[in-house]
């Protein structure tokens, strides 16, 4: 057992800037406490956290990480399959790179979970996985092997299929309604078949099979930026009783009255940047702060390698500067990352029975020139620089 003691605790669950203690055992935190633990497990190793900022480590709801070598260019570049705009049949997880420096950065910057998987040229792009930050191969990382189906509207179907796809928005949206209608048909066959109501079994069919599992419960991840996009991606989902999240959700706080009465979750970012396409151009730190003004639930995303896991918390400190609670910024970064992402069970707060994920910062870690002084993964200690 490990008992970290002496931290400043930022659990982004019942205990908040509060001096207090950890216990781990094995992969998982036995207990988290506003007294010294030490008495109470007096065999453990004792690590003392001098005061310091402690906090779950980041999850990102949203990002690219091992899809995506930039440095290698196309040889390296996974993350999308511009051959067919309607492919759910693929899987993100598939094309993890374990070895990308990019997960040693984001583990060094306090950044122990990521949701990552296909970008956003297809309608329909494949399926998203949650991974920890740290291992050899996609079986020591995986947390959830298929977290969310991935879909787009917007500029990207239409720039990258250019003439050989959708040309518009309308097109976008029929190509979206036709697959998700030709899968809800391919599972009521199936369901016909398998309940004994029709002795004729449907033909397989990779793609519908795949996409099927959205009626099913699995989620849907919709890369939308404009208000207009945003708001086909609410009917579409309302139309086949979706489980879905808005991705990027750029204009979504130019329309938070819609948002809020359609009971829309969004994964808001990146936000840091420049305006690199016109769906970007009302881009502003200011959005988060309406969302939560509004009590719309969302979460803050990287988009790595569009912003990198590194600087996730300088583009969260802007936030803050914009109005967004200074609490509720972390907790984006954290349990309501988890919560969103449907993985709160395991990551995004330092409570009992959780993944013991913890972080430790030199000073407050909004700050520029703050520093991860100690990371445990898994209940492994990664960083110690205490």
């Amino acid at each position: 057992m490990i008992i970290i003691k002496n931290a400043n605790l930022w659990t982004m669950a019942n205990l908040n800037n509060v001096n207090g203690s950890i216990a781990v055992e094995g992969k998982k935190i036995v207990e988290v406490s506003s007294s010294d633990l030490t008495k109470k497990y007096p065999n453990a190793r004792i690590i003392d956290a001098k005061g310091l900022f402690t906090m779950p480590g980041i999850v990102d709801p949203h990002c690219h990480i091992g899809m995506m070598e930039q440095t290698y260019g196309w040889a390296g570049n996974d993350t999308n399959e511009i051959t067919n705009p309607i492919t759910p049949e693929l899987k993100g997880i598939e094309g993890i790179k374990p070895h990308d420096e990019s997960f040693k950065e984001a583990l060094e910057n306090g950044v122990t979970t990521v949701c990552t998987g296909p970008g956003s040229a297809n309608i329909i792009g494949g399926t998203f996985c949650a991974l920890k930050t740290k291992g050899k191969t996609i079986f020591d990382m995986v947390l959830k092997e298929e977290l969310a189906m991935k879909m787009a509207l917007g500029e990207n179907p239409k720039r990258c299929y250019k003439d050989k796809g959708p040309q518009t928005r309308m097109a976008n949206a029929a190509m979206l309604r036709g697959a998700l209608t030709e899968a809800k048909l391919y599972k009521e066959s199936w369901d016909k078949y398998n309940n004994g109501k029709d002795t004729n079994k449907p033909a397989y069919n990779q793609k519908w099979e795949s996409l099927k599992r959205v009626f099913e419960g699995l989620p849907v991840k919709i890369h939308a930026h404009q208000a207009d996009d945003i708001v086909t991606a609410v009917k579409i989902s309302e139309e086949f009783n979706l489980n879905y999240t808005i991705e990027h959700c750029t204009e979504g706080y130019l329309i938070p009255e819609f948002l809020k009465e359609h009971k829309v979750k969004c994964i808001l970012g990146p936000t840091l940047g420049d305006r690199s396409k016109y769906e970007l151009k009302a881009k502003s730190f200011k959005s988060a702060k309406v969302l939560y003004d509004n009590k719309i639930e969302f979460a803050i995303m990287t988009d790595h390698p569009v912003i990198t896991l590194d600087t996730t918390l300088a583009q969260t400190g802007l936030f803050v500067k914009s109005g967004l609670p200074y609490l509720e910024a972390l907790k984006a970064n954290t349990i309501y990352a988890a919560k969103i992402t449907g993985i709160d069970k395991f990551v995004g707060s330092l409570e009992a029975n959780k993944d013991a994920d913890i972080v430790i910062y030199d000073k407050d870690p909004l700050s520029y020139d703050a520093h991860v002084v100690f990371v445990m993964l898994n209940g492994n200690i990664e960083i110690n620089k205490i």
